[in-house]
C-alpha cells in the first residue's frame, strides 16, 4: 500500500508519497477538493497521515471519499516528529517526517468529533463569541460613565442599558454610548435565539439532560462537554476520571525527577472554552446556598484558606470534571450523597477518582 504524508495548511499543502517499490515523490498541491480529487482521485488506496488542524476534518472526509485511509494524528505527540531537523523547518521535511511516522507507526491518532457534535460546538463558538462582544460593549459603557463621575448599579447584563438610562448622563454622554445601546438589543435577542437553540438539544440528548442535574451545569455547560468529549455516548474511552481531567488541562502540570516532585499551574491543555465554563460552574456552586453543593462548597474553602480563592475553584472545576464524568458514566443524575470525602491538605494534586 501507498504511503503518504500530508503536510496541510489553508492555502497549499505539501505531500510526500512512498509507493510500494520505495520510490517517494513530493509535491506541493492548492488545498481544494478540487485539487485533492485532480492528484489523489482514482488511485490505489493509500494510507494518508496528516495532522489535526482547522481543515484536517473535511480534508479528511474528502480523502476517505475517494477511497483511502486516512489518520487524522495527534500534533501533541512528540514521537511523531522523531526524524524532524530542530535546525532546518520546512514543509517537504514537515511532510517527509509524516510519510515516516505513516510507515512507522508512530502517530496517536486524534479524536474526530461526529457530524452532530462539530454542529453543537459550532453553535457553542458562535454564543461564546456573541457573549463577549456584548461583555466589551458592557466594560466600555460603563468606563464611560465612570468617566463623569457616575456608577452603574449591580445588575443582570441584559439590565445595564436601563441602569445606565436611568443615571443622570450628559448630553456629550448619551451621545457617545448611543452606538452601543443601538446594538446591545440585537446582541441580547441573538444571544436568547441561541441559548434558545442549545435548550432544544439539551432536551433531546438524554446524557446532556442528565449532566443538567448537577449544581451549577445548565444546558450550556453541558452541552459543551458532552460535545467537547464527543464520546459517541461511551465516556469509557477515558480509561478514570483522571485521565478526562487531563483531556480538559484542568490537572496541574508537573516537573519531577528523581525524588523530587514539582507540581505547576494546570496544563490548560485541550478546549479552553470548556475550562473557562468549568471554572464559571465552580465559582456559581461557591456563591451557592443550596445543601446540595454545601459538601462541595465546604471542601473549596478548606483549599482556599491555604492557597487562595481561585486556585480553590480552579480544584472545584477539576473535580466538577470528575463528577461529570462518573454521572454519564454511571448513567445516573447528580446525587450529593454519592460524593466521595476527599482530603482537602492534597486537595491541589488529587484528581485521581471521579465524585
Amino acid at each position: 500500500m501507498e504511503m503518504i504524508g500530508l503536510d496541510l495548511h489553508k492555502r497549499e499543502s505539501q505531500l510526500a508519497s512512498k509507493a510500494e517499490d520505495g520510490a517517494i515523490t513530493d509535491r506541493r498541491i492548492v488545498t481544494s477538493r478540487e485539487r485533492f480529487t485532480a492528484v489523489l482521485g482514482g488511485r490505489p488506496r493509500a494510507r494518508i497521515l496528516l495532522e489535526a488542524s482547522t481543515e484536517s476534518e473535511w480534508v479528511a472526509r474528502h480523502l476517505e471519499s475517494l477511497g483511502h485511509e486516512v489518520i487524522v494524528a495527534d500534533p501533541n505527540y512528540a514521537p511523531m516528529y522523531a526524524n524532524r531537523s530542530r535546525r532546518t523547518k520546512t514543509d517537504k521535511r514537515d511532510a517527509r517526517t509524516l510519510l515516516d511516522a505513516c510507515e512507522t507507526g508512530a502517530y496517536r491518532p486524534a479524536h474526530r468529533l461526529s457530524e452532530a457534535r462539530r454542529h453543537v460546538r459550532a453553535e457553542l463558538a458562535v454564543r461564546d463569541a456573541l457573549v463577549r462582544t456584548r461583555t466589551r460593549y458592557i466594560a466600555l459603557a460603563k468606563a464611560l460613565v465612570r468617566r463623569d463621575g457616575l456608577r452603574v448599579p449591580t445588575s443582570a447584563s441584559a439590565w445595564v442599558p436601563t441602569r445606565i438610562a436611568a443615571l443622570d448622563l450628559s448630553p456629550a454622554l448619551a451621545t457617545e454610548l448611543a452606538p452601543l445601546f443601538a446594538v446591545y438589543a440585537t446582541l441580547n435577542e441573538q444571544i436568547a435565539a441561541a441559548d434558545r437553540r442549545i435548550a432544544a438539544v439539551a432536551a433531546g440528548d438524554p446524557i446532556v439532560a442528565r449532566l443538567t442535574t448537577a449544581p451549577g451545569v445548565g444546558p450550556v455547560t453541558a452541552s459543551a462537554f458532552v460535545a467537547t468529549i464527543d464520546a459517541d455516548n461511551d465516556i469509557t474511552r477515558f480509561r478514570s476520571a483522571h485521565e478526562l481531567e487531563a483531556y480538559l488541562g484542568v490537572v496541574p502540570s508537573e516537573r519531577s525527577s528523581g525524588e523530587k516532585r514539582q507540581l505547576g499551574r494546570i496544563t490548560k491543555a485541550g478546549n479552553g472554552r470548556m475550562r473557562w465554563l468549568l471554572v464559571e460552574a465552580g465559582w456559581q456552586i461557591l456563591r451557592s446556598k443550596s445543601s446540595e453543593t454545601a459538601a462541595l462548597r465546604a471542601w473549596t474553602r478548606t483549599i482556599a484558606q491555604r492557597r487562595g480563592k481561585r486556585i480553590a475553584v480552579v480544584a472545584l472545576a477539576r473535580r466538577l470534571a470528575g463528577v461529570l464524568y462518573a454521572m454519564w458514566r454511571d448513567g445516573v443524575p447528580y446525587d450529593a450523597q454519592q460524593l466521595r470525602p476527599r482530603v482537602a491538605a492534597g486537595a491541589e494534586v488529587e484528581h485521581k477518582r471521579a465524585g
